[in-house]
């Protein structure tokens, strides 16, 4: 029987920090952590002094589309690099460069010059990095853990540290808005990141011995897009996030406008609002981290999606705040929980040898489409308003868990001879076990 979507137990909750057993993953959750503060920070900085220039939903929308599209572009080869070389070198570098961006950024608004040119080619810039970054460090995981069994827990406690940080940041960011300004949300932002690069330097990690490649990196991505779409549970996952990403996701954009013209607030109703969601987010990561097996969680992603619709749906007709808040919470968990337990599946059912560029994938469709999503809100809420386009965004969500759902009787028996291989599904592992037992004569 399928426990209920809510149901931690207090047996669970003892379960949910139990990756944090091994030491590289300790260093690296707890750098991460950190830094992931002041990346929420910056983003929500970021949106914030975007509206603050223009005044202009269109505008909001461009510049997000600008940091986005390289992830479009990029994210693939990143997966490549993932597979080909050492990701705890490359995760340096990509931890260097951001915070280099967010300096420059940072002082570009305290010294008053500051211009929406240059937020365009400064997100940019950071989306060039990203592209590189988010899958080698999906795929970097697998590497910190020792027991694959950890891994759900391990990819939920990820999405717990992003979570949290949501709901640290944007709060704190709004606080900092209103008494100092933007620029000092991202100066923060650049000194977060010395912890993950110091947590990086500690781990001690024995990377395989890697085989000389005779392909070149294009073959590689050929053979990794091949594999990823290929393989019906993968793909049909990927297109599912990738549905989402482009026609829910971008409700964050508007976020300021629902603030603005809807709420009649300011830059702490701002932050209250992102605070709300984070809050969803942090409470969805906890439900998946109490989970003892990814058993279930084609079910749970699923609810989770619809739930997410649900909680955009009620968003676009709330015009009070205490409404507003609780649906955007409600968002907030159904986003997480269902974009975590994508990950997790995917972690789970891929070959080591695909990890990386299947990540990728992963990745791209949750990022690289969202530019597309991002400039669309921006257009439709120019034209029909903003809450509509919440509203069309929830509507999609529940069009594309009813798709989902169709498939999964199908995707179940393509993945579980996998998960019996795994021995994830142990029942029936140990029945096979049995059986080619009784092939064996008992000796006389």
């Amino acid at each position: 029987m399928n426990k209920p979507l809510l149901d931690i137990t207090v047996g669970n909750f003892k379960e949910i920090f139990r990756s944090l057993k091994y030491r590289n993953y300790r260093l690296f959750f707890s750098g991460q952590s950190l830094s992931l503060v002041g990346t929420w920070m910056q983003k929500t900085a970021m949106i914030w002094l975007v509206w603050r220039l223009t005044n202009s939903a269109l505008v909001l929308g461009l510049v997000t589309f600008a940091g986005q599209i390289p992830g479009l572009l990029l994210t693939p080869y990143g997966g490549v690099v993932a597979d080909r070389f050492n990701k705890k070198r490359i995760l340096i570098a990509t931890q260097i460069l951001p915070m280099i961006q967010a300096l420059i950024l940072g002082l570009l608004v305290l010294t008053d010059q500051i211009a929406v040119w240059h937020l365009i080619l400064l997100n940019i810039v950071l989306g060039v990095i990203n592209a590189f970054d988010m899958p080698i460090r999906q795929a970097f995981v697998v590497e910190m853990i020792d027991n694959r069994d950890d891994l759900g827990n391990t990819i939920a406690l990820n999405s717990s540290m992003v979570t949290g940080a949501k709901l640290l940041g944007p709060p704190a960011a709004g606080l900092l808005i209103a008494a100092t300004g933007e620029g000092v949300c991202f100066v923060i932002n650049a000194a977060s990141y010395l912890p993950v690069i110091v947590s990086l330097l500690l781990m001690k990690i024995n990377f395989p011995k890697r085989q000389a490649h005779h392909t070149s990196a294009w073959q590689q991505l050929k053979g990794g897009f091949v594999y990823t779409f290929g393989f019906a549970p993968v793909k049909a996952i990927i297109l599912l996030v990738a549905m989402v990403s482009v026609a829910a996701m971008p409700y964050v954009v508007l976020v300021p406008v629902f603030t603005s013209n809807i709420l009649h607030g300011g830059a702490h109703t701002f932050g209250f609002l992102m605070g709300a969601s984070g809050v969803g987010a942090l409470m969805g990561a906890a439900y998946l981290a109490a989970r003892k097996t990814v058993l279930g969680l084609d079910k749970v992603i699923v609810a989770a999606t619809t739930l997410f619709g649900i909680g955009l749906i009620a968003f676009s007709f709330s015009t009070v705040l205490w409404l507003s808040m609780p649906f955007m919470l409600i968002a907030g968990f159904g986003m997480m929980v269902q974009f975590a337990s994508c990950n997790t599946v995917l972690q789970t059912i891929v070959d080591d040898e695909f990890r990386g560029r299947v990540m990728s994938f992963y990745t791209m469709s949750f990022i690289g489409t969202m530019p597309f999503g991002s400039l669309l809100a921006g257009i439709l809420a120019d034209a029909i308003g903003s809450q509509p386009t919440v509203l069309l965004g929830g509507l999609f969500c529940l069009l594309s868990a009813t798709l989902f759902a169709k498939k999964l009787p199908q995707l179940r028996k393509i993945a579980r001879p996998i998960y019996v291989k795994k021995g994830i599904i142990k029942e029936v592992a140990s029945a096979l076990q049995n059986t080619s037992q009784l092939t064996i004569p008992p000796e006389e």
